[in-house]
Formats: structure tokens, C-alpha cells, sequence
């Protein structure tokens, strides 16, 4: 038997904070700070932060420490992104953090039912400037409760799926960063070096062929109108949405041209994508030329800084004349075709587990409704 309550009646509700920027005794610690930049994405547990704080940034700010499995969810400008926390972490003031009340709900379970809501979330919220939610929105929306023992086994399902979503991004992390010593191996020199014959110094520009003349933009409002949603849509940092049509089809590497273009080490945003998908214009679209190809370029620009061609003040940019200029060493073709061979594997691997990836989420996401209102019975899976 389900029972009927306010969200608000069976969880603690926990706001964040940011210490002080302009103290630098405030940052740069052992805390993981959160933000919803962290864990914009479809993974359960969000593992690393952008930035992190001191003890005395958290003592001398409004920020508070998550708990192991709290959820973070997003409740400024971009609402509902959410995620699990693997161990303690601080978090800003556009997150609330969740913690089920003990003996009432199953943390997991609280985690499926907050994704399976998300969508009444965004239509709760509001605001002059940013869509927000807040604590007073938790009050109005109610939901089924069913028992505890019944929870725990529905969360139980959905986390089998979820686990092994995890265990393939893992897989796929180790396979890259194999990739990336294996590059760092065949490609030694900098532009600094002397360099052995038929290996010289180039451009970029001589390396990458760039797509962005296809590139159009989409408005939200055009978006929410569509109604397949079959085709990812990305913007400079990440997929955004889904879209009824494709522009592009194949495998790209996707290279942040404005927004957000660079990580806290200074290396470029990237997204490697294959198969039909829709670019807005806030990404260089590129594939490769002399020899390199998608992968060996995601492998380079991965380990190569742009801090020194970013313009903007207020929006960060990389153009494509700067983008073209960086210096890079360019050894003989042949190198780098062999250096594509043995790369091959991987990404093909990598590529695979990702579209198993889809599937499982997919699947995750067609139960998740049906289980949490009660259409479907966990008591009839075998889990």
C-alpha cells in the first residue's frame, strides 16, 4: 500500500554556499566543492569536482559537507540535473543537497524518485532571471510512498542497470588515458626540441579540417516543440538535448569555441561523437587531414593547452584562427597511421560501450516511471 505524502515530509533539505573568491586561503584544498557543472551528465555518482576548498573555506562560508550517498540536485538555471555523492563533499549555493529521513525512504530509491519527478520540478519552478526551485516546491509536490522493503527492491533493479553503466564509463576512462600514454610514447618531442629528421614543426591549421560552416543553432523553444527527440544535440561542453533531425553524421571530435572551452589545467573542452547527431554553434566542429584521424586528434588536443589563444573577459572564446595557429610538432605520416592502428582497438571498444550505455539507460528509463507509480510490480522481476 502506497501512501500519499509531501516530498518535503520524508527528506532534510540542505543548502550550500561558496567561501569567499577572493581568498585564496579559502580554496584549492582537500574538500571536493560541487557545482552543477560537476554533474551534468547521466551518471548516478558524481566522482570529481572542478574546484575544491580548505577546512577554513568551509568554516568561514554557508557551504555544508555532504554525507556518502546524499544526493546534489540542481535548483538555479539549469534545474534537475542530479547525482549521488560516492563520499563527503561541499557543494555551492545553486544545489540543495537531499538526505532521506532514516526508516522513511531508501536513499537510492529517494535518488530514482527525485529523477522520475524532474520533470514537475522544471514546471515548479520559477524566477525573474533564472528558473529556480526552492524549499517551499518540495512542499507542494506529493508523492506515492510505497513501504520501505518495497523500495529498497526497486532501487535494487534500477541500480543493477546503473552499476553497469558505471563499470563501462570506468572501462572507457582507462582505455583513454591508455590512449593518451600510448600518444605521449609515439609523439615525445615538443616544439622546443630538436627533433629527428622528417619530423618538423607545423600548425594546427595543417592538421584538422573544421565543420563549422554546417553548424545551426536551435532555439529551446524550437526544441520543445519537436517531437521524435531521436538525435543528440550538443552544445561547446556537453549534450544538451535531443532533436527530431540530424546535420551531421559520422565521427567528429567536438572542440568548445565559446562558454565553457577549457578545464582548471587548461586543456581544451572536448567531445568525441559518432553516428547522426546536431551541433549548435558554440563548438568547432573538426575531423583530421595528414595522417591524423578523430581519434589521434582527441588524443592530442587532450594533452595540448589553449589557455594562451582563450579571448574574452566576461565570455571565454576560441576562434578558429586561433584555434589554427597553436604550434604542434607533426611527425611523418606514417607515424601517425600507425599510431591510428594501434588506437583503433580501443576507441572501437570505447565507442561500443558507450552505445551499450544508451541502451541500458534507455531501458532504465522506460521502468523507471512504471516502477515507481506501481504499473509495473517489482515483486514479478527477478532481480
Amino acid at each position: 500500500m502506497k501512501s500519499k505524502v509531501a516530498l518535503s515530509e520524508i527528506v532534510e533539505i540542505i543548502s550550500g554556499g561558496t567561501p569567499k573568491t577572493k581568498v585564496s586561503e579559502y580554496w584549492n584544498g582537500p574538500i571536493p566543492w560541487l557545482s552543477v557543472k560537476d554533474f551534468r551528465n547521466d551518471s548516478r555518482y558524481v566522482y570529481k569536482t572542478e574546484k575544491t576548498i580548505t577546512k577554513l573555506g568551509l568554516k568561514n562560508s554557508s557551504t555544508k559537507l555532504l554525507q556518502k550517498d546524499d544526493i546534489i540536485i540542481s535548483t538555479r538555471g539549469t534545474i534537475g540535473e542530479l547525482a549521488m555523492i560516492p563520499y563527503s563533499m561541499a557543494f555551492n549555493q545553486s544545489c540543495y543537497g537531499i538526505r532521506g529521513k532514516q526508516n522513511v525512504v531508501d536513499q537510492s530509491y529517494l535518488y530514482y524518485l527525485l529523477k522520475n519527478i524532474v520533470p514537475i520540478l522544471k514546471r515548479s519552478s520559477h524566477g525573474s532571471v533564472f528558473d529556480t526551485i526552492t524549499k517551499e516546491t518540495f512542499n507542494n509536490i506529493i508523492v506515492k510512498l510505497p513501504s520501505l522493503e518495497e523500495q529498497k527492491s526497486i532501487a535494487k533493479y534500477l541500480t543493477i542497470l546503473d552499476d553497469k553503466i558505471e563499470i563501462n564509463e570506468k572501462i572507457n576512462e582507462n582505455l583513454f588515458k591508455q590512449a593518451q600514454v600510448l600518444y605521449q610514447q609515439s609523439f615525445p618531442y615538443t616544439t622546443s626540441d630538436y627533433l629527428p629528421d622528417g619530423w618538423r614543426i607545423g600548425t594546427v591549421s595543417e592538421i584538422i579540417e573544421i565543420h563549422d560552416s554546417k553548424r545551426i543553432p536551435l532555439s529551446g523553444a524550437k526544441r520543445n516543440k519537436m517531437k521524435r527527440k531521436i538525435y543528440p544535440y550538443y552544445g561547446a561542453a556537453s549534450l544538451m538535448d535531443y532533436v527530431d533531425e540530424y546535420i551531421f553524421d559520422g565521427k567528429y571530435l567536438l572542440l568548445g569555441e565559446d562558454g565553457t572551452v577549457s578545464d582548471d589545467a587548461g586543456f581544451p573542452i572536448l567531445q568525441y561523437v559518432w553516428g547522426k547527431f546536431w551541433v549548435n554553434n558554440h563548438a568547432h566542429i573538426l575531423t583530421g587531414k595528414l595522417g591524423y584521424n578523430v581519434e589521434s586528434l582527441y588524443t592530442l588536443f587532450s594533452q595540448t593547452s589553449v589557455n594562451s589563444i582563450i579571448t574574452g573577459a566576461v565570455q571565454p572564446k576560441i576562434s578558429q584562427a586561433s584555434l589554427k595557429s597553436i604550434r604542434v610538432v607533426i611527425p611523418p605520416v606514417y607515424f601517425i597511421e600507425k599510431f591510428n592502428e594501434q588506437i583503433e582497438p580501443m576507441f572501437t571498444l570505447i565507442r561500443n560501450n558507450q552505445d551499450e550505455n544508451k541502451r541500458l539507460s534507455a531501458i532504465r528509463d522506460t521502468l523507471l516511471p512504471k516502477l515507481i507509480s506501481g504499473e509495473l510490480n517489482i515483486s514479478k522481476i527477478k532481480v
